[in-house]
This record gives structure tokens, C-alpha cells and sequence, in this order.
């Protein structure tokens, strides 16, 4: 692991004012340091990383200074558009700094939803004229930023770092610790609460990150099939849209989002659409910690926003929360079956216990199991039209 103070001091000498981005697991100690010690106002944690990228744009336009945008590779995919057609020097030329995670790296042995990133991430920054750099090694992350941000300036356009397991994280996840807004209410209970209120045919879509392993863990402790439940452990951000996907072509089953406030924030545009939709069989539980705890536990917006009064304007029909015992989310539940599109904030306190299951499981194989119930002659019903 690097010295994080001495990177410091690389980046004042460089010129980097500002940095945004979206926390990584593989950048999770580099992330709480950038959220603990950097000059407030000069650090953001965007919603999604496209954001990331234009605020970082803003920013260099105002100063002409190279700014820094941090991410898991994954994220590029969110980044592309603002990448191609904002920053690129045949558009507007805008130089910044990368700093991406790169999960799924060939050789490695990753989950399946970071393989396949892992793959194209080199050429995905190939494909866009992005001069890029591997950092394998902390010795090398000086001198290759040093080189990045001169590249960037010199040229007019970004750079970037990609950056391998053990360059800028710590073995263990930091920053957990006590609520400081005195939310007892797990996740694994909230989840629990929900399905126990739930119709017994209800269809779960959980949202990426550890509502997956929570939601896998708890059919498998209440002896409960799997396939009734999509796992989201990619494409963060998107579980209601999934969700929605299922309401609509399923009227006759009630379908439930189990989503995040850090992947509701990234493209919370899905809850105009979600609320536009007028399904009645759709329910959105979003659990709010306040944090992006899979990848360390930086600060979101979560607690700063009112997404009740969001999902009310959105259109939403039906609307509880912000709620904070798990009473309250039963009732909520019960009452708001067949009355959607629903929406239910919880407030929840951040944390996993340490004896969760990994969740190994193939996705395909989820899959094919969530299709054969839904197509099966029980479950097999004509979609209203």
C-alpha cells in the first residue's frame, strides 16, 4: 500500500485541485483518505461516474488545472459518453487524470460480473485515445501519475491510471464504525422484515452490492428457494429499472426492488419512469445507510436527500418513510400491496455481520431458475394489455 501522504504531496506538485468519482474497493483506502483530507469543496462523490467526469470538467474550465476522477472499471461505462463527446480533444479537449480499479484483471481470480469489464478495460481506453498506464506496484504510482497529468495537459486530454489490487486499498475495508444517526436497524433485518411481509409469490430484485449476499443469505437460512429473486450484482444502479421490467411483463405477481441509496442516487431518473409507469404490483424499498458500504464505506448523499418527497414527485402512488424500525417496515409492506408503484425509504445502520455467507452462485444458473417459475404452467399468465 502506498503512503497516502506522500501521494499526497505527488498531487500538490502536479497541480490536482479537484477530484470526484465513485469509490472502488480496489482504491477503497485511497477513497476515505481523499473524503477525510482533502480541502472541502475540492472533493466530490458524484452520483455516477459520467458525473464524476463533467464536474471535473467544470472545474478545469474555471482553473486549467488537471483535475483527478476516480473509479472501478466498471464505472467506464457510465463514463463513455461524457469521455467521448465532452472531454475528448476533437470535442472540447478537456484534460483530467483517471484513477481506475481494475476488478476482473486477466489472471485474476474475480466474480463473474468483473470478468468480462476486466477483459475490455484496456481496450475500451485503447478504443477511446485514452493513453493509459498498469500501476502493479505502489512504487510505481508516483511516477506514473506524474506522468499522467503531464500527458493530460500537454495534449488536452485525459489520461489514465489503471490501477491493480494492493496500489491504493488496504486488505481489510475501513471506515466502519457506530452509526452516527442512531439507526439500529440492519440491512439483513430490513431485508428479512420485507420478505416476511411480503405475498408469499412475490418476485425480489436486490440491488448490487451486499442486499444480493443478504437477500441469497436469507432464503438459504429460511429454507426458502432462490427462484423468486434476481441478484443484481452488476450494473449498479439499475435494479428498479429491472424491477419495473418484471412488474410490467408480470401484472398478477407483486414485484419488489430492494435498492441502495448509492446506486438509488446514480440514476435516480429511474424513479420518474418507475412512477410515470403506474404499475400497481411495484414496490421500491430503499435501505439508506448513508454510505457506499461495499467498497469502504464512504459517504453518499443518501441522508441528504429527501427521497420520499422525490419518489411523491415522481409519481409515485403510494409513499412511507423515512422509516426506522422494523415494525414500521412490516406494516408499510402489508399496507402498500397492490397500491404501486410503492415507495418505502428505510433508514438503516451500516455494517454486515462478519459470518455472511460469500455469495457464490453462478448467474446464469439464478437465472434460468427465476425463468422456468415464471414461465412454468403455475406461474405462466397472460400479461394485461
Amino acid at each position: 500500500m502506498i503512503d497516502l501522504q506522500a501521494y499526497r504531496e505527488c498531487l500538490d506538485k502536479c497541480g490536482v485541485e479537484f477530484i470526484s468519482g465513485v469509490p472502488d474497493t480496489l482504491l477503497n483506502d485511497l477513497c476515505l483518505y481523499f473524503e477525510r483530507d482533502w480541502p472541502e469543496g475540492r472533493h466530490v462523490i458524484a452520483a455516477n461516474e459520467g458525473g464524476a467526469i463533467a464536474l471535473a470538467a467544470g472545474y478545469h474550465l474555471a482553473t486549467g488545472t488537471v483535475p483527478m476522477v476516480y473509479m472501478q472499471n466498471s464505472g467506464l461505462g457510465n463514463a463513455v459518453n461524457p469521455l467521448a463527446s465532452l472531454a475528448d480533444r476533437s470535442v472540447y479537449g478537456i484534460p483530467m487524470v483517471l484513477v481506475v480499479g481494475w476488478r476482473g484483471a486477466p489472471g485474476t481470480n474475480d466474480w463473474p460480473q468483473h470478468q468480462r469489464q476486466g477483459e475490455l478495460t484496456p481496450k475500451l481506453l485503447t478504443a477511446m485515445g485514452i493513453p493509459h498506464r498498469v500501476v502493479s506496484e505502489p512504487a510505481e504510482a508516483v511516477a506514473a501519475t506524474i506522468w499522467a497529468t503531464a500527458a493530460a495537459l500537454e495534449s488536452s486530454t485525459p489520461t489514465a491510471l489503471v490501477i491493480r489490487k494492493g496500489v491504493f486499498a488496504l486488505p481489510e475495508k475501513a471506515g466502519f464504525g457506530p452509526s452516527a444517526h442512531g439507526y439500529e436497524v440492519s440491512r439483513e433485518q430490513a431485508i428479512e422484515a420485507v420478505i416476511s411481509a411480503a405475498r408469499s409469490d412475490a418476485l425480489f430484485v436486490a440491488t448490487t452490492g451486499r442486499a444480493t449476499r443478504e437477500l441469497h443469505a436469507l432464503r438459504v437460512a429460511r429454507n426458502e428457494p432462490h427462484d423468486r429473486d434476481f441478484l443484481n450484482v452488476g450494473a449498479m444502479g439499475h435494479a428498479l429499472s429491472i424491477a419495473m421490467g418484471l412488474a410490467l411483463a408480470r401484472p398478477d405477481l407483486p414485484v419488489i426492488c430492494l435498492d441502495g441509496d448509492g446506486a438509488g442516487l446514480m440514476h435516480m431518473g429511474s424513479l420518474a419512469i418507475a412512477g410515470k409507469s403506474r404499475c400497481p404490483n411495484l414496490l421500491h424499498v430503499l435501505l439508506n445507510n448513508g454510505v457506499h458500504e461495499s467498497v469502504g464505506g464512504q459517504g453518499t448523499a443518501g441522508f441528504a436527500t429527501d427521497f420520499c418527497s422525490v419518489a411523491r414527485n415522481c409519481g409515485y402512488t403510494s409513499v412511507n418513510g423515512p422509516l426506522r424500525e422494523g415494525h414500521e417496515l412490516t406494516e408499510a409492506v402489508r399496507s402498500m400491496h397492490g397500491k404501486g408503484p410503492g415507495f418505502i425509504e428505510m433508514r438503516i445502520c451500516k455494517g454486515m455481520r462478519a459470518d455472511v455467507p460469500v455469495l457464490r452462485m453462478e448467474p446464469e444458473e439464478l437465472k434460468n431458475q427465476l425463468m422456468a417459475r415464471l414461465t412454468s404452467r403455475g406461474e405462466s399468465k397472460p400479461v394485461a394489455g
